[in-house]
């Protein structure tokens, strides 16, 4: 790389640019002005980069937009000893996330104006990966009384959701469908009946059994998403399912999008990547919510994505202490840190042939953007400068005590992947290098 020069333009050539949104995918330069993208493109620079601007020599690696990831815990307001805004930041930048959406499960809990308006205030003074906040749904995460919808929305929360709690009560969630229509607000349910899930901890069915561990059965997920589904269709409201992770589960949301109803939904690398067979000797690490199912589901979701079903994936980012995980199975906490591994671990459906490189990355950018309005996840004349430069091919073996996040409870710890991310962008500023 030439030394910085004072014109505010830096040129990225000999890249690899892939353009999801566009199905750009050619070689060519990208030119950057401040913090916005000034000109993109194949044909851009061939006859070499003026003089004054700095240029980038991108090697023949891919060049995507930063990722977009919809489902993060930051932990900060309330638990900064298992995740901050600067650690889930550092931990984003890391791993190519450019943009992150935070959970209101904080403390205190993000269903006020001052609670959202004090977290994306401290995440725009990180200047690492840019932060939003959903709000929370219904009041102190309690299922009950809805939230300030309109305010909070003003205030700037991307959507509405209860977080890790499903909006269980079937009244709650018509009159949250319906409220939330009248701004054209967006509903998130982690779709899992807790009558049923009761006090799993695991993927009901044989292993369970064998183990010795309280299950949670598919159907917890599958009759939350029949319910909501028929709820979509009486109130016409926005609708995403969280993290689904079963092949009934998905069929009904197929069945529901075949209908035109308003639904998406996503799911986490967890759930095409791994199944409950990672539970052996009782390894809490592979303790996540919802459950490491079956290999026939998790053969499910990765046809989900093929085929469209599945609008998006994210890290489902979940920071627990060391303390809430050197527990018994049974006592652990749930979930699983997911920013540093998201991309390597969409890339491997790339290798396995499950699906092409340009619409996986699409199911990491133009996806979520597209589901929560936001103004990212595309490379084009005028949008953020919000970038990543990554080498898919390039193999490393997932060590969770060199990540930046601070908590280290990844299920994937030990287990090789290729992809490694070696620049991130953010408004024009490189803010990870390798």
């Amino acid at each position: 790389m030439s030394k910085p020069v004072t014109s505010g333009l830096v040129a990225y050539v000999n890249a690899r640019l892939l353009d999801p949104a566009t199905g750009l995918d050619a070689k060519g330069a990208l030119l950057i002005q401040g913090e916005t993208i000034a000109d993109v493109g194949p044909g851009l620079f061939q006859g070499g980069v003026p003089s004054g601007i700095e240029v980038v020599d991108c090697q023949g690696l891919c060049l995507a937009p930063g990722l977009v990831d919809m489902r993060v815990q930051v932990r900060e307001p309330g638990e900064e000893h298992k995740e901050t805004l600067k650690s889930a930041g550092e931990a984003a930048v890391a791993g190519g996330v450019t943009s992150m959406v935070c959970l209101p499960n904080t403390d205190p809990i993000m269903d006020e104006v001052a609670t959202v308006e004090f977290v994306a205030r401290r995440a725009r003074k990180n200047g690492l990966a840019k932060i939003y906040p959903y709000a929370a749904a219904t009041k102190k995460l309690e299922g009950r009384e809805l939230s300030e919808m309109g305010f909070l929305k003003e205030a700037g929360a991307l959507a509405f959701t209860d977080g890790i709690k499903a909006i269980a009560d079937a009244q709650t969630m018509r009159r949250a469908l319906s409220y939330a229509a009248t701004f054209d607000a967006l509903i998130v349910q982690h779709p899992e009946d807790p009558s049923l899930a009761g006090s799993g901890v695991m993927n009901a069915g044989e292993r369970a059994t064998r183990m010795g561990l309280s299950g949670i059965p598919v159907e917890a997920e599958i009759i939350m998403l029949e319910r909501d589904m028929r709820l979509v269709a009486m109130t016409g409201g926005r609708y995403h399912a969280a993290h689904v992770s079963t092949a009934e589960g998905i069929d009904v949301i197929r069945r529901a999008k075949a209908k035109g109803l308003p639904v998406t939904c996503d799911t986490a690398p967890p759930y095409f990547a791994l199944n409950e067979l990672e539970v052996h000797n009782y390894r809490t690490f592979a303790k996540l919510s919802p459950p490491l199912r079956s290999e026939a589901d998790r053969q499910a979701v990765i046809a989900g994505l093929a085929d469209g079903t599945i609008d998006a994936i994210a890290s489902d980012h979940a920071p627990q202490d060391e303390d809430a995980k050197r527990q018994t199975f049974a006592a652990a906490e749930f979930g699983g840190i997911g920013l540093e591994t998201l991309l390597a671990a969409t890339i491997g459906l790339v290798q396995t042939g499950a699906l092409a490189l340009l619409p996986a990355l699409g199911l990491l950018t133009c996806g979520p953007a597209d589901i929560l309005a936001l103004p990212a996840g595309r490379l084009k004349m005028g949008a953020a400068a919000d970038l990543v430069v990554f080498d898919p091919d390039r193999g490393w073996q997932v060590d969770p005590a060199k990540f930046k996040s601070k908590s280290k409870n990844s299920p994937f710890d030990g287990r090789p992947m290729q992809g490694v991310v070696l620049r991130t962008v953010v408004d024009g500023r490189t803010v990870h290098r390798v």
